[in-house]
């Protein structure tokens, strides 16, 4: 039987403190809130119990942020796309930011299976003055298991609306693309941070996050196959492939480490789970 998940989490500013409110239908809620940076920062960690996704399941998240508030969402360890022989599993989210708002959308990687049939987007919505940062991390197979992504597809879809959109169509019999030097160049894991505003940033900023970025790549072991561009006024991007997960998920947690203070003015932490 499918599984039909679906979560709301609301945040607010309230009393001088970011806090965290949601409602959830099916295997998919918010462990306890925490504020390991102060009241500013509203920290929480996305739990799907039963671990995976098979033909048919479906994900629903629905993420505001109000006028005020910053929150900070991550997961306790990767998502999994399972093989399926009939329909495709969809994970979906909404973001929504309020003016003056900072979230950032930080889970952990995406394994998708040989045979996985997979869909996985994230669309943001920011008003004037809203800003989020996240990524998407998407490893294909288990290469140190010795299982190859042979077979099925996967389907990304990234957007801010009326902004920016990427959409791409990975499928594992499609040899130009996940070998090819245009392509994967038979590497297994495709990683992109963004940067996304409400309104277009001064050039001077914009700049100076895209030296930071670069800055942080040209001294990195994947800086032949990593990059960071703007491709518009409210976005910044940056794109990275690796042989595996460890490497690209370090880089992008670098280049975090750099937007941090200099975007937001806040200190460089790492959420408490990612600390072992």
């Amino acid at each position: 039987m499918a599984w039909h998940a679906r979560l709301a989490l609301d945040y607010s500013h309230e009393g001088g403190r970011s806090v965290a409110r949601f409602s959830h239908d099916g295997p998919l809620r918010i462990l306890q809130s925490l504020w390991p940076e102060g009241d500013a920062v509203c920290h929480n960690v996305l739990v799907h119990p039963p671990g995976g996704l098979v033909g048919g399941d479906s994900l629903d998240i629905g993420i505001r942020v109000a006028q005020g508030a910053r929150g900070l969402v991550t997961t306790p360890g990767a998502s999994r796309f399972y093989r399926s022989e009939g329909e495709a599993a969809v994970q979906s989210t909404r973001i929504s930011a309020a003016e003056g708002s900072r979230f950032e959308w930080l889970p952990l990687e995406a394994l998708y299976y040989s045979g996985c049939r997979a869909e996985n987007r994230v669309e943001l919505d920011l008003e004037t003055g809203a800003e989020v940062m996240g990524w998407d991390i998407a490893a294909f197979g288990l290469p140190q298991a010795d299982q190859p992504f042979l077979r099925g597809e996967v389907r990304q879809h990234l957007e801010l609306r009326g902004t920016w959109l990427e959409r791409g169509r990975i499928a594992a019999d499609d040899a130009r693309l996940m070998d090819g030097p245009l392509g994967l160049a038979g590497r297994r894991c495709m990683a992109t941070l963004f940067f996304a505003c409400g309104a277009p940033m001064a050039r001077a900023r914009r700049d100076e996050a895209l030296e930071a970025a670069r800055s942080v790549i040209d001294s990195h072991e994947l800086a032949t196959t990593a990059g960071a561009t703007a491709p518009n006024a409210n976005v910044i991007v940056v794109r990275v492939l690796a042989p595996l997960v460890e490497p690209a998920l370090g880089l992008l947690k670098q280049v975090r480490r750099a937007w941090r203070p200099l975007l937001w003015n806040l200190p460089p932490n790492e959420p408490r789970g990612w600390v072992i």
